[in-house]
């Protein structure tokens, strides 16, 4: 190998290496398994739907050119209702992270 690219493969390591993981506010519980368990109990799933609209408003504070537009609940529940299907040992935080990043058009992962 070139040193260029010893180099460059040098600084990439490097860089990822000091990539911090996005820290996370929120309830003890953050699994899908709560979430779905929360459809049986409406205040607890309110409680939830409005954490994760302030995690869309907190994107939208951080990222104001490209936001997250008006989104009802019931979008925000079917959302998170689909991730947890699809990754059922996942946790409905990172869902909303996820909508965050389809939602604005980024459609890339959070990264610092």
């Amino acid at each position: 190998m070139s040193k260029r690219t010893l180099l460059l493969l040098a600084a990439l390591i490097a860089t990822g290496a000091t990539a911090a993981p996005v820290k996370i506010v929120g309830f003890d519980d953050m699994s899908c398994r709560a979430w779905v368990k929360s459809k049986d109990d409406g205040e607890q799933r309110k409680i939830y739907l409005a954490w994760i609209r302030g995690v869309l408003t907190g994107h939208n504070y951080a990222n104001q050119g490209q936001q997250v537009s008006s989104i009802s609940s019931g979008t925000v529940e079917n959302f998170i209702d689909r991730y947890c299907v699809e990754k059922p040992l996942g946790e409905f935080s990172d869902a909303a992270l996820r909508m965050s990043d389809k939602f604005s058009g980024r459609n890339e992962p959070i990264s610092k």
